[in-house]
């Protein structure tokens, strides 16, 4: 039976990218920021490059695993398994799309002296002491998206939990311009889109 995964056309595989570029442009053409977790974030960014995933390394690995169906469905649930175990790994994290660390900053330190009246900041870095938790903006430059990752030895949940809840509302109630990253990752999205369709109908 022939190997499953080196069947996949190429055009299929480069679909969830366009998608998700797309999206990112819809993100940044937004007059509000948006801000999801870290690990809805990974998973996203997983979910556009499994096509490429699939239709590449898979595909070129699975003849010298085996060319059995189960084989490919061992491999797909591998991938997924590492995506999942990476998310688990990595420290809690918030990602703000559309928004400067300078308008964002403010923000931040507003709820952060809300949850704890002892908190002190070093640099881009809150420590909430009678909450268990440190937090610290991490700025992608001219690319408009701050993450906000909970750093130190011990992250207290539910504190982490009410902040991103706390976060995510005032967030809502920003009014920022929209980013010229829209239009890069639109143009970006089209392109892949078009490559796709090329090759469909080659």
């Amino acid at each position: 039976m022939s190997s499953a995964l080196t069947q996949v056309p190429l055009w299929i595989a480069l679909l969830p990218l366009a998608a998700y570029l797309v999206a990112l442009a819809g993100l940044h053409a937004r007059r509000r920021p948006v801000a999801m977790s870290g690990q809805l974030d990974a998973a996203l960014l997983a979910a556009a490059v499994c096509g490429l995933v699939v239709a590449g390394p898979l595909a070129i690995l699975q003849p010298a695993v085996g060319t059995s169906p189960w084989t490919a469905v061992a491999m797909l649930v591998g991938f997924v398994l590492a995506v999942a175990f990476g998310m688990l790994a990595v420290r809690p994290r918030l990602v703000v799309y559309n928004i400067g660390i300078d308008q964002l900053r403010p923000v931040v330190a507003e709820l952060v002296a809300g949850l704890d009246a002892s908190a002190r900041w070093a640099g881009e870095t809150a420590a909430l002491p009678t909450r268990g938790l440190q937090l610290h903006l991490d700025d992608r430059g001219p690319a408009r998206t701050v993450s906000i990752i909970a750093v130190g030895g011990r992250t207290s949940a539910e504190a982490w939990s009410e902040f991103s809840r706390r976060l995510r509302r005032s967030v809502r109630l920003l009014q920022v311009r929209s980013s010229p990253w829209a239009a890069v990752f639109a143009g970006l999205g089209i392109a892949v889109a078009a490559v796709a369709i090329w090759l469909a109908t080659r």
